[in-house]
């Protein structure tokens, strides 16, 4: 489904057209806040909130709609580009990067597999950053090569 990026008066805007017909936009306000509108009778003065979320809750609902497409969508990846594929990592009690940051593996520049994600129990944390803490019983999503993702495996293993 194409997506619209816009200069609004509130902010930048993202709008696309649903399976009904409606209009429907994602405001980025200046303030830092985030409304979700319906364009009334698809004039783009004439938008009404539906509901106005800040920062925190924006990233909340980011996470709870991302969550369960982001798997399938590492899965149709790696059916475009040969040789990519995705697999995941448990980290262990006893992996000596349990309660440590995401970037002290150096993973990505050890194997040249990329950490996409880390799953904690009902969470999906999309792009983790480096400094991102790891926990005993979190799931690294891992892109690369058969062999990056062994040795992802092997690294976060001990």
């Amino acid at each position: 489904m194409p997506t619209c990026l816009i200069s609004h008066p509130l902010g930048l805007g993202y709008e696309f057209t649903n399976h009904e017909g409606d209009r429907v936009g994602i405001v980025a306000a200046w303030t830092g806040d985030f409304d979700l509108v319906v364009y009334a009778g698809g004039d783009p003065d004439e938008a009404r909130p539906v509901v106005r979320l800040n920062n925190e809750e924006a990233d909340t609902v980011a996470e709870i709609l991302g969550a369960p497409r982001i798997t399938e969508r590492f899965a149709d990846l790696t059916k475009e580009v040969p040789g990519l594929v995705s697999g995941q990592v448990e980290v262990r009690t006893s992996s000596p990067f349990a309660d440590q940051p995401l970037g002290q593996t150096r993973a990505r520049s050890r194997t040249g597999a990329s950490i996409v994600a880390i799953v904690r129990g009902e969470d999906v944390i999309a792009s983790p950053t480096p400094d991102h803490v790891l926990q005993a019983g979190d799931v690294l999503v891992v892109i690369g090569t058969h062999e990056g993702i062994t040795g992802v495996e092997q690294i976060v293993q001990g």
